[in-house]
């Protein structure tokens, strides 16, 4: 069990990368490479509830077991949070947060959620090497 959960603390923490390189870098190949729009974008919207539905299941598991694991309230705490803004940034989306907004909510929470993931994979295998 625990091998699995250290296993989805790693894809959650590189499924959020990918989610903060979308937001940063895809913008500005969108700029610099104009005629290849088509091949490189997926829709933002498609794009942001493909990876809630990708990051929500993994992040909430991983979460859960390091946290029955190691008993850390404050890593599920972190972790919900960023959970909590990316869901934010998917729903309310440009209409309510405009794309600057969404871009900077979409960020942080993959942010939040990356060092909550970090700190639930040290303190699972920190716990794992003691027994």
């Amino acid at each position: 069990m625990t091998k699995l959960q250290l296993l989805s603390d790693k894809l959650a923490i590189g499924l959020s990368m990918v989610c903060a390189v979308h937001c940063l870098v895809l913008p500005m190949l969108l700029i610099l490479v104009p005629p290849f729009s088509g091949l490189f974008a997926l829709d933002d919207e498609m794009f942001h509830q493909w990876m809630l539905y990708a990051v929500l299941p993994i992040s909430i598991a991983a979460l859960m077991m390091g946290h029955f694991h190691h008993r850390s309230y404050e890593v599920f705490l972190v972790g919900s949070i960023g959970l909590s803004l990316i869901i934010l940034s998917a729903t309310l989306s440009h209409d309510v947060l405009g794309e600057t907004g969404e871009v900077v909510l979409s960020i942080l929470g993959s942010m939040i959620i990356a060092y909550g993931h970090f700190r639930n994979y040290q303190l699972s295998s920190a716990r794992h090497e003691t027994q």
